[in-house]
């Protein structure tokens, strides 16, 4: 399990990280939808907030009841649970009393981001790799930032079958089983109090990802992965409505993007279209997400200005991931959390020749053993995985022969 704490530094864990709530939103806002798109609500200029359609509600309804799988270690059993009971799980414990193994911390809205998000207001398909959620609560001690860790591990704990002792289960036990990646973030400097808490520890299944978020400066990467959709009123309708949803009968669900417009965003989505700003602003300057979105066959908004931007992205990398250590370990957790699936994997050499591409044409900040060490370990990576890829399809090809002989 990794487990990151940054008090005094940047803000982010790099390129898997997604945004927090804007603490400017709640999920008390209310408007009638028509049926068939985003109806927009003008928030003071910019339109960062529009209420879903319905069948963008119902993309969401069958996220929501997915049933997840939590993985574990050793001989802990996985867990599986439907995503809106985890939901509610993890609300009801942050809210109960310290004295019940609680936070004791009110929630102030759940919010469901990242590629989930996207999947849900797209209108073509839109695979994701995680299942993200955020919960708004107050982080102004380090208690809080304990607390909120104990809620989410005695979550856990009430998941466990029935049978299992869970009285001689310890704490550390359940973070070392489910608990594949803990970041704390308490800086000082620019304010940012926020903890990600990431369950599953299985290479090629989804993690669910709970980000508990006070404060954070940086809202997002780039405007496609922005989108926060509000669950708050779909989790009431789940607990109050007899029916289920249907065209006449759903709840006023509200999304919002934290680029700044909702619409623009959702143009960039649709399309498949690269905007950002301040990339220095990103940990990991939004770089190995960057070479993603190109690999899956999207175009910067401004060609032009983008090229400057890519110098931005590469200097920051660098700068979190100074050395040939960090960088081959964060390009191969990435490779490895991003693309995986007979669909997936092989795009991991493609990937690798963009990010080369981009590594030598806008790196600047660089000594030059510095920049040829770099180059070699991305060429070395895409060797590594056009050789398995070959090997796959050799194994694929002999096992045919195999059965025609047969």
């Amino acid at each position: 399990m990794d487990v990151y704490q940054i008090d005094d530094g940047f803000h982010s864990d790099g390129g898997t990280e997604t945004p927090p709530p804007s603490p400017s939103s709640g999920s008390s806002i209310a408007s009638a939808s028509d049926h068939g798109s985003l109806e927009s609500v003008d928030t003071g200029g910019t339109q960062r907030l529009a209420v879903l359609s319905f069948e963008q509600v119902r993309k969401l309804h069958d996220v929501m009841d997915e049933k997840v799988a939590i993985h574990g270690r050793g001989n802990f059993p996985t867990l599986e649970v439907p995503l809106k009971d985890l939901v509610n799980m993890v609300r009801r414990k942050l809210e109960a009393d310290v004295s019940v193994g609680g936070a004791g911390v009110i929630v102030k809205d759940v919010r469901l981001n990242g590629g989930a998000a996207s999947h849900v207001l797209a209108s073509e398909d839109q695979p994701y790799n995680d299942l993200d959620l955020i919960y708004a609560i107050d982080l102004t001690s380090t208690r809080h930032f304990d607390r909120v860790k104990s809620a989410v591990l005695n979550t856990l704990l009430d998941l466990l079958p029935e049978g299992v002792c869970k009285r001689r289960i310890m704490p550390c036990a359940l973070k070392e089983a489910y608990v594949g990646k803990m970041v704390k973030v308490n800086n000082n400097n620019d304010g940012d109090r926020w903890s990600l808490i990431s369950l599953g520890n299985s290479p090629g299944h989804k993690n669910v990802e709970l980000k508990f978020v006070d404060t954070m400066r940086r809202q997002f990467e780039f405007s496609v992965d922005s989108f926060q959709i509000v669950l708050d009123s779909l989790l009431v309708f789940y607990d109050c409505a007899a029916l289920p949803i249907s065209e006449n009968f759903y709840p006023t669900v509200v999304g919002e993007s934290v680029y700044g417009d909702f619409q623009e965003a959702l143009y960039h989505l649709q399309k498949k279209l690269i905007s950002t700003r301040q990339p220095e602003e990103i940990r990991g300057g939004g770089l190995l997400k960057y070479c993603n979105l190109l690999v899956r066959n999207y175009k910067p908004v401004d060609p032009q200005h983008i090229k400057t931007l890519e110098r931005y992205m590469c200097s920051r990398f660098f700068i979190d991931f100074p050395d040939i250590n960090t960088q081959t370990k964060k390009l191969e957790a990435y490779l490895s959390n991003h693309f995986w699936g007979v669909d997936e994997e092989p795009l991991q050499y493609q990937y690798l020749m963009h990010l080369r591409e981009v590594v030598e044409m806008s790196t600047v900040c660089l000594m030059g053993h510095e920049r040829r060490q770099t180059m070699l370990l991305i060429q070395n990576l895409a060797t590594n995985v056009l050789y398995k890829e070959q090997k796959k399809q050799q194994q694929a090809q002999e096992q045919y022969q195999q059965q025609q002989q047969q």
